[in-house]
């Protein structure tokens, strides 16, 4: 039995004010999930990513995404490839080889919808691993997982901004 290639995780949840059908036409877009990555931060230790697609634009399955950036003077980039999308409820990307990244490996990257009576639920998660070696593998151990969590929640919010909540008790209906 192989072991599990990502096996850290974390997962964000959100009521949504709209239905699954558009929050999924949003979040297909590389750039709506991954918009807080192109702006300096300090949760990027002032880092950005330039965001490439290939022709497919990421909206396909096998189709490809590049971040490319530098932080602190070392070049960063991971390449990942859609590998499960089926609108209005589901996609999932992974990385292609081994990311040059500061604090989280490999990952597994996605989203689920569901729809509800009055809106939608979404569901961000990251599967990952820490990085093989070096600083970049301490780094992981002390900041992976709240990189992690900060990933999983901008993409929520960024939902958030864009259609406006549901109210906890419009959610379970």
């Amino acid at each position: 039995m192989d072991a599990d290639p990502f096996p850290l995780h974390h997962q964000t949840e959100a009521l949504l004010a709209t239905d699954a059908s558009r929050l999924f036409a949003f979040l297909d877009d590389p750039r709506s999930v991954a918009r807080h990555m192109e702006k300096p931060s300090l949760r990027t230790a002032g880092a950005s990513m330039r965001i490439e697609t290939d022709e497919r634009r990421g909206q396909a399955i096998g189709s490809r995404i590049r971040l490319t950036g530098s932080v602190l003077g070392m070049s960063l980039s991971v390449e990942e490839v859609v590998t499960r999308r089926d609108p209005p409820r589901e996609k999932v990307w992974e990385t292609i080889d081994e990311p040059r990244l500061l604090v989280i490996g490999a990952y597994r990257m996605g989203f689920e919808i569901s729809q509800l009576e009055q809106g939608s639920r979404l569901l961000v998660f990251i599967d990952y691993r820490l990085p093989r070696s070096g600083i970049a593998r301490g780094l992981g151990r002390l900041l992976g997982r709240i990189y992690a969590a900060w990933c999983t929640r901008r993409a929520a919010n960024d939902a958030e901004a864009r259609f406006g909540t549901l109210d906890a008790d419009a959610g379970r209906r």
